[in-house]
């Protein structure tokens, strides 16, 4: 479902006449809220139709990146950068990382599993626990779709300048923090583990 409802945004003239009225409206704070929604949701249409004509949920695809960061991604990084691998196994590490949830993530993995695109199998540290992994089914497709899935990520980021992209990340994590900030909870913008932005 969009963000935002409205097909036509308002015209910053028509915000500052509303402000008239409503003296806590912020003519510049709408608009540029507006604008953020409107190109989140934009941004995201492009991302769900590619996920739809591959038929897998954006939900599914969260988890099988989550997986395939902890097979694919090196574990070691630059000196005092969190490392990129070694990510969640298990179905709880699984439902922290997406930030779901753990009854929703059962039924993700469920439906991945019916699929054949995970498998569950006893935690190689941990035998009480339960892991899962990637089947060759999934890595298949994710070798198939990722080229695909990323060419388009980087087309909607052509309009910007490698300067501009920096920029928008430094100014998004300063929402996403305020906005964290306003209901209580941590920031969840800085190194998300779901490559489905990409």
């Amino acid at each position: 479902m969009p963000l935002l409802l409205l097909k036509d945004l308002p015209r910053y003239e028509c915000l500052l006449e509303s402000a008239k009225d409503f003296p806590d409206l912020d003519p510049s704070a709408a608009e540029a809220y507006l604008h953020l929604l409107r190109a989140g949701d934009d941004a995201f249409g492009v991302s769900q139709r590619n996920l739809d004509a591959h038929g897998i949920s954006q939900g599914r695809f969260c988890v099988l990146m989550l997986l395939w960061r902890s097979v694919h991604l090196p574990a070691t990084a630059s000196p005092g950068a969190k490392p990129c691998g070694d990510g969640p196994r298990t179905p709880a590490e699984l439902a922290e990382g997406a930030n779901v949830t753990r009854a929703t993530m059962t039924g993700l993995i469920d439906t991945l599993e019916r699929d054949s695109f995970v498998k569950r199998e006893p935690d190689p540290v941990d035998r009480r626990m339960m892991s899962v992994r990637l089947t060759a089914k999934a890595e298949r497709f994710l070798q198939d779709f990722l080229p695909g899935h990323f060419r388009t990520t980087a087309q909607i980021m052509t309009t910007l300048s490698e300067s501009e992209r920096k920029t928008l990340v430094r100014l998004l994590t300063k929402i996403s923090t305020q906005a964290a900030e306003m209901v209580g909870g941590p920031a969840t913008v800085a190194a998300a583990p779901c490559l489905n932005a990409l």
